[in-house]
């Protein structure tokens, strides 16, 4: 009775801290969404802080107004689902073969890999390489460069290692060849770490806006954060026919951070139910 007690208390207790945690990230995204729901009376005395005060959706009215920022959306949108598809796919024919031992040479291999992780050429050489490409105001200049992680390659790597090799040699015994094992065990079996990995290419290609500062200077084809950088770090409201001379430039700054923010949250309760544990328990028999 005592026992059970204590273990009640401890349950409890954990999850009291789990929902202060959760309580304290919140805070700053709901400070903002307040921010972008306030007055401009509100904004300006400073009394918001995480719920809105004087309701107002003018800044909103701003931003879907502006069909430059949705276009960024849209494109943001499209650049990220082709980045995370060709990242995986490369990721995927890098890790698969270094799980193998009879690959020559793989150890090798992996140490160049892991070498790069530490090591790069830095941002100038970066530049040129992009430019001597011809890749300069191209959206191939943000889906290229960086459409492998080596990080991530070892996500994938340690996970492919883990799948039981009588699965594969009962593979082999039926017909099938590398490219089959792959596209019908291996990856079938490997459904969390695949989301995962999606969901990081996907949250660091919608996030990282710096390839695009450097390599992209037609307007058309920024991308949302790049959109929000200027938005936030020039001060100024952004370009458009419907922007309101009126309204704080923090609210609008606000709005903004919100529009390009709440995509890439939706896109993880999709991912969600992948990321579950014992998925190998059954695959083999014994």
């Amino acid at each position: 009775m005592l026992l059970n007690l204590k273990n009640r208390m401890a349950d409890y207790t954990a999850a009291f801290i789990v929902l202060i945690a959760v309580f304290i990230c919140l805070v700053p995204f709901l400070y903002i969404l307040s921010q972008s729901l306030s007055s401009n009376r509100a904004i300006i005395s400073q009394a918001v802080t995480i719920y809105p005060i004087d309701f107002n959706i003018e800044a909103y009215k701003v931003v879907f107004g502006d069909a430059s920022m949705l276009f960024s959306l849209f494109y943001t949108v499209i650049l990220t689902a082709v980045f995370v598809l060709l990242a995986l796919t490369v990721t995927i024919l890098a890790a698969y073969p270094l799980t193998k031992k009879r690959l020559k040479g793989r150890n090798t291999l992996l140490l160049m890999m892991l070498f790069t992780m530490y090591f790069s050429g830095g941002l100038i050489p970066d530049y040129l390489n992009v430019k001597n490409l011809s890749l300069l105001n191209t959206p191939l200049a943000l889906v290229l460069p960086g459409m492998m992680s080596v990080y991530y390659m070892i996500i994938l790597k340690s996970f492919f290692q883990s799948i039981p090799d009588s699965l594969e040699e009962a593979a082999h015994l039926d017909g099938c060849n590398e490219l089959q094992i792959l596209l019908k065990i291996v990856l079938p079996l490997s459904k969390p770490a695949l989301a995962t990995v999606s969901l990081l290419y996907a949250v660091f290609r919608w996030n990282y806006f710096q390839d695009a500062l450097f390599y992209i200077t037609d307007q058309n084809l920024y991308t949302i954060q790049l959109k929000l950088y200027n938005v936030i770090n020039i001060s100024q409201q952004m370009s458009g026919e419907n922007v309101n001379v009126n309204l704080p430039s923090e609210a609008l700054k606000a709005a903004s951070i919100m529009f390009g923010t709440i995509p890439i949250l939706l896109v993880y309760p999709w991912l969600q139910k992948y990321f579950v544990s014992g998925i190998m328990i059954g695959a083999v028999k014994g």
